[in-house]
Order: C-alpha cells, then structure tokens, then sequence
C-alpha cells in the first residue's frame, strides 16, 4: 500500500497537469492558436488591433496590385496584343472571376492545411512570380505581337507569347485568389469575440478592411492607370510588382503579434461525410441517436480553440431540431466507422448550409456592380470628361464609388453605430443582416438613377444630333454617370463588409476562411451572371424585325435604359427573396434574427 502511495504522484507528474497549473496556462495563452514559430500564442503579446493594422496596410498594396492591372487590362490586351474587343472582355472577365473564384482555394488551404499566416505568403510569391512574368513581356518588344500598321495588318498574340501571357495572368490570379481566401480571415482571427471589446473591434476591422482596399483602388485608378496610358504598361506592371514585393515585408513585420488557427483539417471532408452518413443512414433505415455525446478525446480536446471549448461545455446531448434530416448522420450503428459523425460536425455542417441562400442572394447586388466595368464606362467614354483642363480616363471612373467608400466607412464606423447601439440598445447596432440588406436595397436605386441617366443622355445625344456620331463627345458632362457609381459604392460598402464579418463570424471556426472567401466567390458569381443575363437578353430581344438591346458597336443605338430597367426589377425579386431568408435565419449561439 505505501508502495502505491508512493508511485501515485509520481504517476500524476507525467501524465496530467495540476488544476491550478492547466488554470493558469489556459489564462495565459489563446487554445488553438499558435505564433508564427508555431509555439503557444500568448494573451498579453498576441493578436488585437495592433497584429490587425498590419493586416490593413498590406491590404492596400495587394489590392493596389491587383486593381491597377485588372481596371485596365481590357485596353492592354485589344491595343498590345491585338485582340478583338469582345475576345478582350472576356478575356477579363475570366481572369478576375477566376481570381475571385480561387479565393475558396485560398480559404480552404487555410483552413485545412496551413494557417493564414502561411497561405498569405505562399500567395503573394505566386502573384510576385506572375507580375515580374507580365513586366518582362511588357518591356520586351520581341515577346509580343509586332506593331500593326495600314502596310502591316494586326496579328492576334498566339503561341509562346500567349502562352507567356496567360501563364502571367493565372499566376496572378491564383496568387490573389490564396490572398482573398486568407487576409481578410487572418485579420479576422486576431481578436478575442468572446468579449465585447473583441467583437466591436473586429467589426471595426472589417470596416476599415473595405476601406484599406478602396485606398489600394484609388492609387490603382487613377496614378497607376495614368502611368499605363501615357509611360507605358512595363511601367504599370513594375508598381504592381513592387507592391507586392513590399507587401511580404510589411506582412512579415507584424509576425511577433498575430495569432494564427492551428488547421483543424478539411472543412469539405466534414461536409461531405455528414451528408453522406445522413443520407445512407436514411435510406437503410438507421435512426439518429437522441443523446450521442460529441466524444471528448483530451488530444482532440486540445486541439480546439477556447471559444469551441467554452461553446462545447454549455451544448446539449442532442442535436438541434433545424435540418432534421442530418440528425440521421449521427448513430450507434454507422454503416461505415469511416462515416461515424458526432453532434458537433452536424451542427457544424448545419450553419455552413444555413449562411448559404444569403450568400446566393448577394449575385445580384455583384452582377449589377459588374456594370461599372462595362457599360458604364462605355457609357462614359461618349460624354465630356473633362475637369477643367484635365481629361479624365474612363478607366478612372470607378474613383467615385471609391472616394465614397473611403468618406462613407469611417462615418459609418465611428458615427452610425454608436449611435445605432444607443438607439437599438443592442451590441451590434445594425446586424450583419441588415448591413447587407441596406447593400441590397442601395443596388436597386442604382439600377434605377442608371436608367433615368441612360435616358437624359440619350436624349442629349438626339438633340445635338450626335445619336449616330459616338465618336464626338455629347455636351454632356460625365459626372451624372458618377450617380449610379455613388450608389453601388454605398451598397458595396454596406454588404461587403457585412458579408465578410457575417460569414466570418457565424462559420464554425473550423471553416472560417473558407466561409469568409464566399464573400469573394460572390463577386465571382456575379460577374459570371452578368454575361449570362446580357446574352439571354440579347437572344429574347433579337429577331427579325428589332435590333437586340445591347448589339452592334455604336453604343448610343443600345437599349441600355430597358437593361438597366430590368436590372432593378430582378434586384427588386432579389432583395424579396433575401427577406425571406434573413427573416428565418437565427444568428449562432443566440437563436434571434435581430
């Protein structure tokens, strides 16, 4: 007996930690989360508005890299590598939709496999890589297409050299596909949201993140484009790089303060499996358990983040009654132990399918802005831009919305919502929600300020006799099209930032970069949508007896005003369609749609 008294501390030393020890670590570092060494990230050192700021100011150089190549490249690729207007378009179109597409890429590497951290880094040397490729090809005449002239007609790029563009790009694109999927989690992450002080400060971050990346447009739009027309693309193409280069130090820079999600594993394995396993589980007739406990393996255990933890103690034996179905996923009996899935996963999956028919309600809202990069400039481009004597670009147009956003986020944030909070006596002021709501409603008013401008320049057009001359500017000044950019600015702003902090914030933390790139995904969407929509329109308007609202190559014959007429209308059905959902949607953790 005394023999076993004797080993029975010795065997506590090694195997668990005292109580008071466990407290005290627990207290001291942040579960789940580690340094960029890949040691314990500490309370006092790591993550809040300062690990944060870091994450802002390298938001507008990416953004600065990508935009001022994006915003003009339509000109680039018509004019230097001779490519039809339309083939042109396109070609822009899939480099940033695929951009945009590759930011849940980004976020699900993020989650599965390495930290934000990582991904960011990883990134921007892809997108580093794929600018000094487009440079190159910009500054040395024999790597395009050789100059055209009446003796010498033009030549579309093609072999090696359109080998060597398009490698360029999709570097880029991926590069900024891995950036959006994890910068703006990684700011994300750097706060405490289970304190008040946290979440208000993350809403600040997601505020100010929309505001950094207008601040890297406005350099894009307007310095950068200047260079490009009139010093030479290999110049723009050389800040896009040297922004990029700069970005990993600055990045690198703030290392010593973030704190970054240990990856918890593939967040679409999780998906797949809890379908699968309810779905087989039903067909063989296989009944949910009604009190399975999630297991509760102590190294799985410390894997877990403190607010899993601290969610994970308070939740119940059994699942919850929303999307019964995939309760069938978890049973005594799973038909495969591979398929074994505990109540955690489901509830899990449960919210990722839950956020999703908001974010298909925010294509449209994308879709309408994808005219500010088509129609709208072409638009523009037959009116008087000048300022004086200065003459302003159309490619330049998009300062409207991103002057706004810059005057608008700050009054938001430091105005708005506290006087929102006061007002709704609540934490958040104005829900993720209703942000996005307000975004929704904003695009319907500007589809309709389009349409009335549409036809005030029209008519302008036929009474100084210039409805068949596009190529004479209409007396006219461009700054009514500023309008609808003012309007789709605001609504931006409203559910970009909205969407970002929704999704970031109501994903489990298991998928939380993933989740916060659908954000990005959207945009993608939308500008997919936009072609569709102008073709089917084009098809349904286009017979035998009437021209198609939007064909031919004088702009002024176009039906533009009925497009965007129809644009408001479906953002009308839209935004009906969002209510539904947000009014059934019920925030995590507090079961209210407020």
């Amino acid at each position: 007996m005394s023999s076993n008294l004797r080993e029975k501390p010795l065997l506590r030393s090694k195997t668990v930690k005292p109580t008071m020890e466990l407290e005290a670590h627990r207290v001291t570092t942040w579960e789940g989360y580690v340094d960029w060494r890949n040691k314990p990230a500490l309370r006092i050192r790591h993550g809040g508005m300062l690990a944060a700021s870091f994450v802002l100011v390298v938001e507008v150089l990416e953004n600065l890299a990508y935009l001022s190549n994006a915003s003009n490249l339509v000109l680039y690729l018509g004019k230097y590598m001779h490519m039809s207007p339309s083939k042109s378009a396109n070609n822009v179109t899939n480099f940033m939709g695929t951009a945009f597409l590759l930011a849940l890429l980004g976020g699900f590497a993020s989650d599965a496999f390495f930290t934000t951290y990582h991904v960011y880094l990883i990134s921007a040397v892809i997108e580093f890589l794929g600018l000094i490729v487009l440079t190159i090809q910009a500054h040395k005449p024999s790597l395009k297409p050789p100059k055209c002239d009446k003796l010498n007609p033009c030549q579309e790029v093609s072999g090696g050299k359109a080998a060597m563009l398009f490698a360029g790009l999709y570097l880029v694109a991926l590069g900024v596909g891995g950036i959006k999927g994890s910068l703006p989690a990684h700011g994300g992450e750097q706060f405490d949201e289970n304190t008040p002080t946290g979440r208000k400060q993350r809403s600040t971050f997601f505020n100010y993140f929309v505001f950094c990346l207008s601040c890297g447009a406005l350099i894009a739009v307007t310095f950068v484009v200047w260079i490009e027309d009139n010093k030479g693309w290999e110049w723009g193409f050389a800040i896009a790089t040297i922004a990029i280069f700069v970005s990993i130090p600055v990045f690198l820079a703030g290392s010593a303060t973030y704190r970054n999600k240990v990856p918890s594993g593939s967040p679409i394995t999780t998906i797949l499996k809890v379908l699968v396993a309810a779905s087989l589980n039903s067909c063989s007739g296989r009944k949910s358990s009604s009190a399975v406990v999630s297991p509760s393996n102590p190294h799985s255990r410390q894997k877990e983040s403190e607010e899993e933890a601290a969610k994970a103690s308070t939740e119940t034996e059994k699942p919850t009654d929303t999307l019964k179905f995939l309760n069938n996923a978890v049973t005594n009996e799973p038909i495969l132990s591979s398929l074994e899935c505990n109540i955690q996963q489901v509830e899990d999956v449960k919210v990722v399918l839950k956020v999703l028919p908001i974010f298909a309600c925010t294509f449209m809202l994308n879709c309408c802005l994808a005219q500010l990069s088509t129609f709208s400039v072409e638009q523009a481009a037959t009116m008087d831009t000048k300022v004086g004597s200065l003459k302003v670009p159309p490619a330049s147009l998009p300062i409207f919305p991103v002057i706004f956003i810059m005057i608008l986020a700050p009054i938001y944030d430091h105005i708005i919502i506290p006087y929102a909070r006061k007002a709704t006596k609540s934490e958040m002021g104005i829900t993720h929600l209703q942000r996005i709501g307000i975004g929704l409603v904003l695009s319907i008013g500007a589809m309709a300020v389009a349409a009335l401008v549409e036809v005030k320049r029209k008519r302008v057009a036929t009474d100084s006799g210039l409805l068949d001359d596009p190529t004479k500017p209409l007396p006219i000044s461009f700054f009514w099209i500023a309008l609808q950019y003012l309007f789709l600015g605001s609504a931006d702003l409203f559910t970009l930032a909205g969407l970002m902090e929704f999704f970031f914030s109501e994903a489990p933390i298991r998928m939380r970069s993933l989740s916060t790139s659908l954000s990005w995904a959207s945009i993608a969407i939308g500008y997919y949508l936009s072609s569709v929509i102008v073709s089917i329109v084009n098809t349904a308007t286009g017979n035998s007896n009437h021209r198609a609202w939007l064909s031919g190559t004088n702009i002024n014959h176009y039906h533009l005003e009925r497009f965007y007429w129809l644009m408001c209308v479906l953002s009308g059905l839209n935004f009906l369609h969002y209510l539904f959902w947000a009014i059934k949607y019920k925030y995590r953790g507090t079961g209210s749609n407020h």
